[in-house]
């Protein structure tokens, strides 16, 4: 039986429904512009709704590039569930990776296009939050990595400098592959090739690397 907060019709729905329009036309206006420069007033025009209604939803604009932060990377962690699920051997890690990365980028262009750009943003709280965010990611591929041959030795300092460098080297990606010029399928392809080239060097020179003395 159908509750009346989950019936279309409701109150709850169509609170959701407006919550989930601010977000998108959020996501949509920021195709063009920072967060620092999103106003209330054009962002509540493109969701027709008054400003004051705004606040029904997020207490501030700042809550708003919250909520956006953690949808956003709700995706970026799926596209690692992802990779990580099948534990693939380093040399097919990471093919799978770019792959996924990807698909992903396919679907959700807009978290991606927001994660890169605001991850040196000029709001400090959404800067902050994508940090954080980040150095868990990097911390949990840190611990996949210590456990992948020839990277036993490694101590935990090392092991994060090479999770760093992955994750810098597909966000930037990324950024790329959703930038407007990436449309192209000649340039998209040149933007996945040397991606896939760069992690192969990481992985090269990663191999040959002799752990520092703590």
């Amino acid at each position: 039986m159908t509750t009346q907060s989950a019936a279309p019709g409701s109150r709850q729905a169509r609170k959701e429904r407006t919550r989930r329009a601010i977000l998108d036309a959020a996501l949509d206006l920021l195709v063009d512009e920072g967060f620092a420069s999103l106003s209330l007033r054009r962002l509540t025009k493109e969701v027709g709704i008054v400003p004051t209604a705004f606040y029904r939803h997020f207490s501030t604009l700042d809550e708003l590039g919250l909520a956006l932060v953690d949808e956003s990377f709700a995706t970026l962690r799926a596209m690692i569930r992802e990779v990580r699920r099948d534990a693939p051997p380093p040399d097919e890690l990471i093919d799978a990776s770019v792959d996924v990365l990807c698909a992903q980028l396919d679907a959700h262009p807009t978290h991606f296009r927001f994660i890169a750009r605001e991850r040196y943003g000029g709001v400090p709280v959404v800067r902050d939050a994508i940090a954080r965010e980040l150095d868990g990611i990097e911390r949990e591929l840190a611990t996949d990595l210590a456990g992948m041959p020839g990277l036993e030795r490694w101590g935990p300092t090392d092991l994060a400098v090479l999770a760093g460098l992955f994750v810098d080297l597909m966000v930037a990606a990324a950024a790329e592959l959703v930038s407007t010029e990436a449309g192209h399928p000649d340039v998209r392809a040149a933007i996945e090739l040397t991606l896939r080239r760069q992690a192969r060097m990481v992985v090269v020179g990663a191999a040959g690397w002799e752990p520092l003395a703590p």
